[in-house]
């Protein structure tokens, strides 16, 4: 979540909700650095929740501006934030019930629908005044289904000032979607720095990983258990299993996707094709449903849900969220996590502090629900299907912005990550990044 002063007016880009520490986050999110109200309007870059989650409450405390996004972006969040409400609920009211105190979600149900009007559709590389001396334009940033980085321009007083918000950075060859666009020069950029300082294995080698790992677990009798964001990550790890499928390269096993979020997410996909990369059309172009197939089974009502952990023999069940932090997944990993014929699989960047991370980090004993519980699953990473930019990729999708560029704000990044992300963009282009700090105020 970025203030952004402009002409008098306030704005944010992006309204995410903070993950990590449940403290920490708990007071992060209640609690706005400014008055609700008094902002004008909200850039989303895309809909992920740790982007767009904390709509509901700033809609709560007072907001009723615009909330600009591209269509696939309006679209999702018309599920996400409904869902992230419901899972708020649903999980207050749990934790209630077993500690005997009440816990009041951060927003409910009559909040996001309250935040959903304000959503104002707005395609790529369309300009878009927000007030006399500032306007936008999106650009498609490859991260996941309508993911855009957004170009701000100033035009006050006789003088122009440029500043790009990358939003969160995709990799060239991801599935589903297509590769991050080449920017226009700008004078400033805050860019993400989320892998600045690592390098992803190949993708090449991500179906192969995914097999193996599937083989392995269900030779020992095991259940695989895939954390993933319910948006992007979850379309993706099905289209992989589908390839796997057709290709005999897996058992013949119940596949799962065990969420109504996910349920809805993929017929959002579906409604967007204009956002594929050529591999996705050409399973449309064969006849076929890229995110569904014979052995593939999307589960919707809890009651189901609670049904596969009475399920006898291996079976797959993707559910979010990916960092385990909410949802059903903490269910599943209730049940599985304390089986050493299990796998927990990890696609993707898991915060820190949070469970997934956690398990990541090779934790024994982890909390689910404030109980203490044993791992004794295997932890497997499949790191290649992240929508993140790695350090070359993201320098790769800086250098056509370095011919005008002033500065470089780095964002969305743990500490460790800044640093030699830093060093590299001043190897490669001679100037400096500075990692930026929660609070910190800078004048253009």
């Amino acid at each position: 979540m970025h203030h952004l002063e402009s002409n008098g007016q306030r704005y944010l880009l992006d309204c995410g909700m903070y993950q990590g520490r449940r403290k920490e986050a708990e007071e992060q999110n209640r609690h706005f650095p400014f008055k609700a109200s008094a902002i004008n309007a909200v850039l989303l870059s895309h809909a992920h929740i740790d982007h767009t989650g904390n709509l509901p409450l700033l809609v709560k405390n007072g907001f009723a501006g615009p909330i600009y996004a591209t269509p696939a972006t309006a679209d999702l969040c018309n599920w996400m934030l409904r869902d992230t409400a419901h899972i708020m609920e649903n999980d207050a009211e749990f934790v209630s019930r077993r500690t005997h105190r009440p816990v009041e979600p951060l927003f409910c149900m009559a909040d996001a629908e309250a935040t959903l009007p304000l959503l104002r559709q707005v395609d790529y590389h369309k300009p878009t005044e927000v007030n006399p001396a500032l306007s936008f334009e999106s650009y498609d940033a490859g991260h996941m289904l309508g993911s855009s980085c957004i170009v701000l321009r100033e035009n006050l007083n006789g003088r122009s000032v440029s500043l790009c918000f990358s939003g969160d950075v995709g990799r060239p060859g991801l599935p589903i979607v297509r590769d991050p666009e080449v920017l226009p020069p700008v004078d400033y950029l805050i860019m993400e720095s989320t892998y600045g300082d690592r390098l992803h294995e190949q993708q090449g080698e991500v179906i192969d990983h995914l097999a193996d790992v599937i083989n392995r677990t269900v030779s020992r009798g095991g259940r695989v258990i895939v954390p993933a964001f319910a948006v992007g990550r979850t379309q993706q790890v099905v289209l992989l299993l589908h390839q796997l499928s057709n290709e005999k390269r897996i058992p013949s096993l119940p596949i799962f996707v065990d969420s109504p979020l996910a349920v809805n997410v993929t017929r959002v996909f579906r409604d967007h094709p204009e956002c594929f990369d050529e591999g996705t059309r050409e399973f449309l172009n064969n006849g076929q449903d890229p995110f569904g197939f014979a052995r593939l089974q999307y589960v919707r009502e809890a009651v189901d849900s609670k049904k596969l952990n009475t399920l006898q023999g291996p079976y797959i069940v993707v559910s979010p969220s990916g960092m385990c932090e909410v949802g059903r997944v903490l269910h599943h990993l209730r049940h599985n996590i304390g089986d050493a014929r299990n796998t927990v699989l990890i696609t993707g960047f898991q915060a820190e502090n949070t469970l997934g991370r956690k398990l990541v980090d090779g934790m024994k004993e982890v909390k689910i629900f404030g109980e203490p519980m044993e791992v004794k699953a295997e932890v497997a990473s499949l790191q290649a299907l992240s929508g993140h930019a790695d350090r070359n990729e993201l320098l790769a999708w800086l250098k056509p912005m370095t011919a005008t560029l002033k500065k470089i704000f780095l964002v969305h990044g743990e500490p460790d990550q800044a640093p030699g992300l830093i060093e590299a963009v001043r190897k490669a282009f001679g100037f400096e990044a500075i990692a930026v700090r929660r609070g910190q105020s800078y004048e253009l």
